[in-house]
């Protein structure tokens, strides 16, 4: 069983949203557990899919435990902001990003930085060592291949 990151942004489109639901079905649905930052937009949508399937989620938390969106399993509450980003990518073996600003592409840097793998769709940019997928399915797959 593998922890995979969805990371995003915490409001997105209808086309984010579904995508971000799709990649948590499939999570759920190949028996990994999903860690995200646990608020709105791409987490939630991510959560959301898991639990349709009846995935595992785990939410980690910028603040306290005053938000968190419902379909989280298990909230950490770090009170640490943005700094949170790092315990979301040290606790992945893999992360998925779907759209995203700033933040989205911290958490990607740092994931490269640290040589964990990182599929995206609909990156807001592109940096050397990430890998670009058209389908939920396609970055799924790359996140639990062994290459």
């Amino acid at each position: 069983m593998l922890q995979i990151g969805v990371i995003g942004a915490g409001r997105c489109d209808e086309k984010i949203y579904r995508t971000a639901f799709r990649v948590g079905q499939l999570i759920a649905e190949r028996g990994h557990v999903l860690i995200n930052g646990g608020l709105g937009g791409v987490m939630e949508a991510s959560a959301r899919g898991a639990k349709s399937r009846n995935g595992t989620v785990v939410a980690v938390l910028p603040g306290k435990m005053d938000y968190c969106n419902e379909f989280s399993d298990i909230r950490i509450a770090t009170d640490m902001g943005h700094a949170r980003n790092v315990i979301i990518v040290h606790s992945s073996d893999a992360l998925i990003s779907v759209g995203g600003g700033y933040g989205t592409i911290s958490e990607i840097a740092i994931a490269l930085k640290e040589g964990k793998k990182v599929a995206s769709l609909y990156p807001p940019v592109v940096i050397d060592g990430m890998k670009v997928f058209e389908t939920p399915e396609e970055a799924v797959d790359y996140c639990i291949s062994d290459s």
